[in-house]
Order: C-alpha cells, then structure tokens, then sequence
C-alpha cells in the first residue's frame, strides 16, 4: 500500500480563502510539502505532528527542482502507507501551478491521488483591490495569461516564481495581435519582469496605449499594494514605484472601478500581521476579531496547558515558603468543607470542571457555595457551566481578588483557590485561610518550527495571553537569538493577559533582552502582565479594561494613531 497525495490549491495568500476540504486535509496530514507562498497563518493550520518539508521557490533561485519535488512525493507515498500527503501550493494546482506535471508522476508511480482546487489569483487578487475582471458594459470576458515561459515553452508556477532575464520576453511565444484585439480583460501571472515588453508588443499590435493597468503585489496578504498605471507607462512605471514579484497584471477598462472599489486597504488592521501567543484552544476569539478587521494573523502558541491526568486526587506544588498543610492534594468529596471556591484564570475553569465531569460528579456539588472571579474573562467562561460569580473584583488581578475576599469574609470563611502550577503565592499571603488546589499545569513551548520563526521575525506585533507566555517567549526567541538565526527585529509586541495570581519564571537566569528586539510596543489587560513586558524592555499601553474587545479597541485606536 502506498498513501494518498493531496495536490492541494492554498488560495493566494489569505487564509480565509483556503477550501474548507483543503483545510480538513491539512488537519490529519503526515506529510505537508508546501511552497514559499503559502501563508503561514494556513501552515499554521497543519497537523502538528506532520513532517514539514518546504520546496518553496523563489526568484532566481528554486530551493527544490520540480522533477525532485515529484520524486518527494512518490518517496513520502511509499513511507507512509496508508498515510496522507499534502502537497500544498499557492492558488490552484491546475492554473500555471505545475499541478497536471506532479499528477501524471503520480499516476505514473502508481500513487492514488486528488486534486483540491484552490482560489486562483487571477481573480482572487482584483477582487481584493476593488477591480471586477467582468463587469457589465465594460467587460463581458476575462482571460488569463501566463507572463514568463521557460525556454522549453513550460510556464513557470504563477504563486512562485518569476525569473529574470537578460532579455525580458525572450522565452515567450504569446499570440500578441489576438491578444491586442480582445475585447475583454487580460490578468497576467508573473511577468512583472517581462511587462515593459508586453506592453510594446501589445500597443505594436494596436492596443490603445491608455489602457488602464493594475499591478498589484502580494494580494490578499497583509503586504497588498496595488500601483495604477497605463499600457504606455508600464515599464517607468514598474521602475518608478520599484514593483517586485510576487504580482499580477490586470489590463482593460474594469482597472478604474478599483478607484471606488477597493475595500481592503479600508480595514482599520490591513497591512499588520499580528502574533497571537495564547494557547491553541484560547486562541480563536481573539484571532477571529482581528481577522475580521483586517490583520493577518499567526497563533504561536508559547504555552501549553492540560488538566492533571487523576480526576479524585490532584497533587500540588509546595511553594517555597509556605506551609504544606495549605498546598495540597484534595478530593472532590473534600468540597464540602469549603465556603469560597475561587477561580484565577479560563485554564482553571475549564481543567475543574473537565476533571469534575470525568470524576462522575456535575456542578451539584457546587450547591451554597460562593463563586469568586479574577476577571471578566474567566467569569464568561463559568458562566458557560451555567455558574454565575458571586464576587469580581473591579481590578482585574490577584492582588485585586485577595483584597476584595478579604475585605467581604469573615475570619473563619474556608476559601479554595483553583489555580495552575505556575501561580505565585500572591493570594495566599492576602488570605490566611485559603488552600490551593492545583488544577492544572503549564508546559513551556521549547522550540519553534523554521517556517513559524520566519513569520514571527516578519510580524508587525506579537500578542501575549499571560506573563508565563511573555517569559517563554523571550526565553525562546533568545535562544534563536544566540544560536544566529533572526529574532524580531525592529517589531512591535502587543501584550494580553487577563492577570490571575501571577506566574513564575520558566527561566529567570536565562533571560535578558535581546538588543536586536527593541524598540518593542505592548497592549497590556492588567498589570502583571505589563510588568512582565517592561522587565523585557517593552513599552507598554494599558486597554481600558480586563475585556478582550477593550484590547483589540486599544490596538486600533494605535494603529490609527500611528497612520
């Protein structure tokens, strides 16, 4: 037996424009060869344990031959039996993609095989710069025209790559006087090195020399620039205004609708890509919100959390300093003896009551009990248990907690703090009579993939979820850092943690700030967190209040700020 591979369409850049079974695909894949396009935000979305393996191309310079990215596939079908291999490539496999090539070698080996289209940039990336390719009364067809041919006649893959030449337009063998004759729009892949020919030879062959042209690079990514120019000024223009690959070309009168049409540039966060470090599953409604308003962005999880594996009885961390009677290990019949049950964070929500469920118990075991919050945050997520909270404390944090408890409670009140393993002894020096009863743990992220490394060090800002993320984060790209590879040069941070009882160091000795980082900018949701960001060397703004929605309020109103 052999595996299945996937020839599967990325889209042109925009994660949202992968297809839903492409996506499914990614999900379960053992194997992921992927192109220098593909956006990371939807490498991001690959099985985390598939092999990785980057066959991008660039200009000039092709990292992997395409006869050696066939022979991969049919090497990786043969070791994995039974097993799915992705070959993902930017737009769809089929238009100028080479895909029809990596098929029949398939065929071929005797490898099965399925095709995924995928959103071409043909279309895709006008329709991101305003610019219809039809449009009533102006254009009733469009054609697509590869720009660059290799001397063999083959074109060469539109998403990837575009070589130059020391004769512009040498290799290509375009019918120019039919193509000067149609009435329709002409969208040309690749060929920014070959335009200022193209577009002699097309007005030598009668094509009106105002004909309205669009470049547009990097569409639909963050990066998008659209440059407006006419058949007769399409090489100075090219010049002028430094135009690079990867971009298309998009020739006829549907050009000047991009004037009224263009929406993207309009998103308050287009052009940012944005680093978001909370953990996997906490990640969506933050990434959701800035998506929409434009960014691109890249979850990189710098911690990582899960419920301690005996539901009955929970071992704790004795913290230095502290008595162990008041750290220790606690059954769920042991409820009882408690008046308080009191929850620092979402992580602690979500392992008590996973561990509760899994002990045969439900929340009728919380009957009488009072329910306390840190935060807004972690009060949304009890009340998706149906627990209402009896107490949360208007500021936000530990400290915040343990004063507005100990204000309310009379001395004899048995409180029980559900916390991480990582929680500083913050509340326990506030509250004498508190036990702590740790619910779940916090594991590092050690390292980070090559193509992950690459989008953080290209990012525009990069989001924290909690002062552990913040010290692991640094401790991480520090190690880059050191070893030579780029750490984040010259961007900016933004910074999210709803604060609970604070956190330790993973590493403290370890780490410093790494020059190359600053200056660095960070959103803060609460002071912890700030904190931890300034001990880096960040600056720091404060949202408004402990709510995801005030953060990403307060990252617009900078990013407007700054524009």
């Amino acid at each position: 037996m052999k595996g299945t591979v996937y020839l599967i369409g990325a889209g042109p850049g925009d994660p949202g424009l992968l297809t839903l079974r492409g996506k499914e695909i990614l999900e379960k894949a053992d194997v992921v060869v992927y192109d220098r396009l593909v956006s990371p935000a939807i490498l991001g979305m690959c099985n985390p344990k598939a092999k990785m393996v980057d066959v991008g191309k660039m200009p000039t310079h092709h990292k992997v031959k395409q006869s050696e990215i066939n022979r991969l596939l049919v090497q990786f079908a043969c070791e994995f039996p039974g097993g799915v291999i992705a070959r993902l490539k930017g737009g769809d496999p089929f238009v100028f993609g080479r895909g029809g090539e990596e098929a029949l070698e398939l065929v071929a080996a005797g490898v099965e095989f399925e095709v995924v289209p995928g959103i071409t940039s043909a279309i895709s990336v006008p329709a991101y710069a305003g610019i219809p390719v039809s449009h009533r009364g102006i254009a009733t067809s469009f054609h697509i025209i590869t720009g660059h041919e290799k001397a063999d006649g083959r074109t060469c893959h539109p998403e990837r790559s575009e070589a130059e030449s020391k004769d512009p337009g040498q290799n290509l063998s375009l019918d120019f006087e039919t193509l000067a004759k149609c009435p329709g729009t002409l969208i040309f892949l690749m060929g920014i090195a070959n335009m200022d020919f193209i577009a002699r030879r097309l007005m030598e062959c009668g094509k009106d020399p105002k004909t309205p042209l669009a470049f547009i690079e990097k569409g639909t990514t963050p990066y998008q620039r659209t440059v407006m120019a006419t058949l007769e000024t399409a090489g100075e223009t090219i010049a002028r205004e430094n135009v690079t690959a990867p971009a298309i070309t998009i020739m006829g009168g549907v050009v000047e609708l991009g004037q009224t049409l263009a929406w993207k540039k309009n998103l308050p966060l287009a052009g940012k890509r944005l680093v978001v470090t909370r953990a996997a599953k906490q990640a969506s409604g933050i990434t959701a919100r800035l998506t929409a308003l434009g960014a691109e962005v890249i979850e990189t999880p710098m911690i990582e959390t899960r419920a301690l594996d005996c539901p009955n009885v929970i071992p704790a961390v004795i913290l230095e300093g502290q008595s162990p009677d008041r750290i220790m290990g606690i059954s769920f019949d042991a409820l009882a003896n408690f008046d308080i049950l009191a929850f620092t964070s979402t992580n602690g929500v979500e392992s008590f009551f996973r561990q509760l469920f899994a002990a045969g118990y439900d929340v009728r075991v919380l009957a009488g009990k009072k329910i306390a919050s840190v935060g807004k945050i972690t009060e949304k997520k009890l009340l998706e248990y149906g627990i209402r909270c009896d107490y949360v404390p208007e500021d936000h944090t530990g400290e915040g907690l343990g004063r507005l408890l100990a204000s309310l409670l009379v001395e004899h009140s048995r409180i029980l703090l559900l916390q991480g393993n990582l929680a500083d002894d913050t509340l326990l020096k506030l509250l004498p009579q508190a036990t702590r009863w740790v619910v779940y743990e916090t594991l590092p992220v050690a390292e980070l993939p090559e193509w992950k490394r690459e989008a953080v060090a290209g990012a525009d800002a990069v989001v924290f979820a909690s002062t552990s993320a913040v010290e692991n984060f640094c401790s991480v790209i520090l190690s880059y850092t050191t070893l030579g590879a780029s750490p984040l040069s010259g961007s900016y941070a933004l910074w999210v943690g709803e604060r609970s009882s604070g956190s330790k160091d993973l590493n403290r000795e370890s780490l410093t700030t790494p020059a190359s980082c600053s200056p660095r900018l960070a959103f803060c949701i609460g002071r912890m967190t700030e904190s931890a960001a300034r001990k880096h060397g960040f600056e720091t703004v404060t949202s408004d209040e402990t709510t995801m929605d005030s953060l990403v309020k307060k990252i617009v109103e900078h990013y407007k700020k700054e524009s």
